[in-house]
């Protein structure tokens, strides 16, 4: 009963953390938006270049929303994480996170940061894949844990 009740291992680094499934839904959704919208642009007949060219464009920017979409990560190394969100990337040292919450109703992972901000982690979000994402989320704060200045330091 104690080995229930025990800390996870952390896992080996260097580890990345993602919504795979969402990811995998979200490019495939981009390549059929893609494919069906440009086979549009060449099967209407009566389309002139410029406006075949306006539904290949359209095609490319609304792949482009969802390839950005699916960029979400979080990467953890020897030295720090590394938190890809939709448009920003930052660099964390593990000094620098107090503590990883994913607290029931939280759309993705919250780092706590040593200088009293919160940073959202969209690279590990329960949207489709709860299970995976409470196990990454534990498998994260497990790292912070032994590597960082979480709670068991103060």
């Amino acid at each position: 009963m104690a080995e229930s009740t025990a800390q996870p291992a952390p896992p080996a680094l260097p580890v990345t953390f993602r919504p795979t499934r969402t990811r995998a839904v979200l490019l495939g959704t981009g390549l059929a938006v893609f494919a069906t919208i440009t086979a549009i642009a060449f099967l209407l007949e009566n389309l002139s270049p410029g406006e075949r060219i306006s539904f290949v464009f359209t095609a490319v920017l609304l792949t482009s929303v969802l390839v950005l979409l699916s960029r979400p990560k979080v990467v953890a190394d020897e030295t720090g994480v590394t938190v890809v969100n939709l448009t920003t990337t930052r660099r964390l040292e593990w000094a620098q996170i107090l503590r990883v919450n994913l607290r029931p109703g939280d759309p993705w992972v919250f780092l706590d940061l040593s200088d009293g901000t919160s940073l959202p982690a969209l690279g590990i979000q329960p949207g489709v894949a709860r299970q995976q994402a409470i196990g990454d989320a534990r498998a994260l704060r497990a790292l912070a844990e032994a590597r960082g200045t979480g709670p068991h330091d103060r």
